[in-house]
């Protein structure tokens, strides 16, 4: 289910001071990354990964696929920044960053 527009405010919220907690870099979606983006979605919902790509276009490219890949929604794209959101149905309330910024 696409995230409202009142979600997407209070996710950019929260998202502001969030850290990365994943970097792509010129390896690209490495299978260690696969699975630290998939361990970060279930235990954080809300978290920020920076692509260390220059050309902009790949950079797109690599942030499009990391939701796809994660079933997440892109909640925001600043330049190098992405704010992934993926729903957990049974959150940990003290990892989860959505729990832990109500």
């Amino acid at each position: 289910m696409p995230l409202n527009n009142e979600q997407k405010k209070q996710y950019k919220a929260i998202g502001h001071d969030l850290k990365p907690v994943l970097i792509v870099a010129g390896n690209g979606l490495t299978e260690g990354v696969l699975a630290e983006l998939e361990r970060a979605l279930v235990d954080h919902e809300l978290i920020k990964v920076q692509v260390k790509l220059e050309d902009r276009e790949e950079r797109r490219a690599v942030m499009d696929e990391l939701a796809k890949v994660g079933r997440a929604e892109q909640v925001q794209i600043i330049g190098k920044m992405v704010l992934l959101y993926r729903r957990n149905p049974q959150p940990n309330k003290q990892l989860s960053n959505i729990h832990r910024y109500k």
